[in-house]
């Protein structure tokens, strides 16, 4: 066997490691997320926490990421390195940087009043007093997940470049088990007080502190790991001449500016959610998020992980024929595997809400909220994917300016879009700028891409794209249909009928796109049929 053969395999071993442990650190957060929700429902203290969280959350996301410019940074430096010369390093940088976010920390307890009324300036009312008084609390108790932020983004870039995948990519379960485990004691002590008003304060806390541990337990589980290593120690180390730091500070920092940049959208979300006048929307708009992010993200690994090293392979001019046919292959994937997911969730959002949430304190009017923001999440789904593939093929030939303008652009127009939308619309009206604005972001990103890949065969991707959204929108119809005759003979009510309506709208539906895929004789279809077997029966 040949060293790239063998290249090749260990790659496909490290996506399978990593997408597995992604799959089960998603379905944490996802049940995390159904225990919130019946603890809660759309509450005072679930709507504060979504508020209060932005920060310490983005964060998390931003600098405790795998892929985050933390992680890069560590990775891109360690792996020129011999081992002895990492643990220094790490340790040294572990403490500057740890040094930085503690003084953020201090900042965001001392100023969280101000920076709660800056993001949601609309809980100012007296109506939502109650959810401005929970957040400012949520916030300050979890303001030092900023230090446990960059910890753990340090911690996954030493673990990834010794070596160890699964641990990095499955701890995020840990944070999400934390919350879990705080909120059923929670529940099982005060659940017969669950609507009293002193309920949602101490619950909001409750919450808020079950997140702080399980940032803590997580960063606490890889930095023994990392010990065991000799890659580091929880030591303090001063010596900030080292060069290696300098190389590492040299990646970190733009990077890290150039990733927050994406994540400004969400504030703009939440501001403009904030001055509705219904409470619970930022909490709903974080539960039909989930619902649509928990598939996007497993299928995503199975279609961007095998991409990406085959962009990269093909960045020369002289391959990009071949360039624009896996590019063109990204997108019909995107679209095999997005639309059909978006048509069952535009047509079936109010029994998939139900059947996922409605338990608890999460009530029937909640579920309607709910629904209606999937909805508006499901017509997005195919160019929030797309846009992620054409961003990576930038990132291969060398050129990252392009999409971080393209993402200043985006910011711009999403505030617009929210501003025009919110109003006829509501709250739907806020997931629907982001949809705009993702569309927005394919065509620039597709015109840009034409001039610098010397012309795209345009109607050649368009017509099978065109064909596969028309096959989505008829297996939605069959799906809705089918689920309108399950609803005469069996009734609305009753979990174990409404999952199994669920199921048979569900499968019927994507047995009437998958005919009409088939019928359209597109590769991409045997592909990604191809890939799955991989990935799952093996």
């Amino acid at each position: 066997m040949t060293q790239k053969q063998n290249a090749s395999r260990s790659l496909a071993k490290i996506a399978g490691i990593v997408a597995s442990a992604t799959l089960i650190s998603k379905l944490f957060g996802l049940v995390r997320q159904l225990v919130v929700a019946a603890d809660f429902g759309l509450g005072p203290a679930a709507d504060a926490f979504t508020y209060a969280y932005t920060i310490p959350g983005f964060l998390l996301i931003l600098l405790g990421g795998i892929n985050g410019p933390f992680y890069s940074a560590v990775v891109s430096v360690l792996a020129k390195r011999k081992k002895e010369e990492a643990a220094p390093l790490v340790e040294t940088i572990t403490t500057l940087v740890g040094g930085i976010l503690l003084i953020v920390t201090i900042f965001l307890v001392i100023f969280a009043p101000y920076l709660i009324d800056l993001f949601a300036p609309g809980l100012k009312v007296p109506e939502k007093e109650l959810v401005r008084e929970i957040a400012i609390q949520q916030l300050r108790i979890m303001a030092p997940m900023a230090v446990f932020a960059g910890l753990i983004g340090i911690g996954f870039g030493v673990l990834n470049a010794a070596n160890q995948f699964w641990l990095p990519s499955v701890s995020p379960l840990i944070s999400s088990a934390t919350v879990i485990i705080g909120l059923g004691i929670l529940y099982v002590q005060l659940g017969n007080k669950i609507s009293h008003p002193n309920y949602a304060m101490l619950g909001g806390i409750v919450l808020a502190g079950s997140t702080l541990a399980g940032a803590v337990l997580q960063w606490g589980v890889q930095i023994i790991t990392q010990a065991r290593a000799g890659l580091g120690q929880f030591r303090l180390r001063f010596n900030f001449k080292e060069p290696g730091v300098a190389d590492v500070l040299k990646i970190m920092l733009p990077a890290t500016f150039s990733s927050g940049m994406l994540q400004i959208n969400l504030y703009t979300d939440l501001f403009f959610a904030s001055l509705l006048p219904t409470t619970g929307v930022a909490a709903a708009l974080t539960n039909a998020s989930l619902l649509m992010q928990t598939p996007l993200g497993i299928i995503s690994n199975v279609i961007l992980v095998p991409l990406l090293p085959m962009f990269s392979r093909l960045a020369a001019p002289e391959n990009w024929p071949e360039l624009k046919l896996r590019i063109r292959q990204g997108l019909l994937l995107s679209a095999l595997t997005m639309l059909p997911l978006g048509a069952m969730m535009v047509t079936l959002a109010i029994p998939i809400v139900r059947v996922v949430y409605e338990r608890g304190a999460f009530k029937v009017v909640d579920s309607r909220l709910v629904s209606s923001l999937l909805v508006a999440n499901g017509i997005g789904m195919f160019v929030y994917l797309g846009r992620d593939v054409l961003v990576r093929v930038f990132y291969a030939l060398g050129d990252g300016q392009t999409p971080f303008r393209v993402s200043i652009i985006s910011i711009l127009l999403n505030a617009v879009f929210d501003l025009f939308l919110i109003k006829p619309f509501g709250a739907p009206g806020v997931v629907l700028a982001t949809v705009v604005v993702n569309c927005c972001s394919v065509l620039m990103l597709l015109w840009l891409l034409n001039g610098r890949l010397n012309g795209l065969p345009w109607q050649e991707w368009s017509l099978p794209i065109l064909g596969l959204t028309a096959g989505s929108m008829v297996a939605g119809a069959a799906s809705f249909g089918t689920l309108e005759v399950c609803e005469q003979f069996l009734g609305r009510n009753g979990l174990l009928i409404q999952l199994l309506q669920l199921c048979i709208a569900g499968f019927v539906g994507l047995c009437v796109f998958g005919a009409i895929a088939a019928s359209m004789k597109l590769p991409e279809v045997n592909v990604f049929v191809s890939r799955l077997r991989q990935r799952f029966l093996k």
